[in-house]
């Protein structure tokens, strides 16, 4: 619900959202596998994740870096909050999100906070 709520929120900026199970290499692909698929689109696509592990496998950091990714790591807030909720602050902090894509050169990591006031903040890859 969340990847379909953001997209009809972005589709009116000529933007969309997808779910991994939504994009040929499926919900069951490795890191590594779905940072390969999306290397090789030649799209700008932002990750948004639930799974903040990605930060520390050094493995799946160093694909994260050679390929050039924009990530967001929902911080643990996010997941003990109704998917209802959670798609109306991400919806809520898009602004925010926005700023930082004008703002960070890819590759970057960072964590979106449960909290209106607190800042994103960059996380290490």
């Amino acid at each position: 619900m969340l990847a379909e709520t953001l997209d009809g929120y972005l589709r009116h900026r000529k933007d969309s959202a997808s779910h991994i199970r939504d994009l040929p290499c499926g919900r069951d692909a490795s890191d590594l596998q779905w940072m390969a698929y999306l290397a090789s689109t030649g799209d700008d696509w932002l990750v948004i994740t639930g799974d903040g592990r990605i930060r520390k496998n050094g493995a799946e950091r160093a694909a994260f870096r050679q390929v050039r990714l924009k990530g967001i790591v929902l911080a643990s807030a996010y997941q003990k909050t109704p998917i209802q909720q959670q798609a109306s602050f991400l919806i809520w902090r898009w602004p925010d999100v926005d700023t930082l894509l004008r703002l960070a050169e890819p590759p970057f990591l960072f964590e979106l906070p449960m909290n209106r006031e607190a800042k994103i903040r960059p996380l290490p890859i």
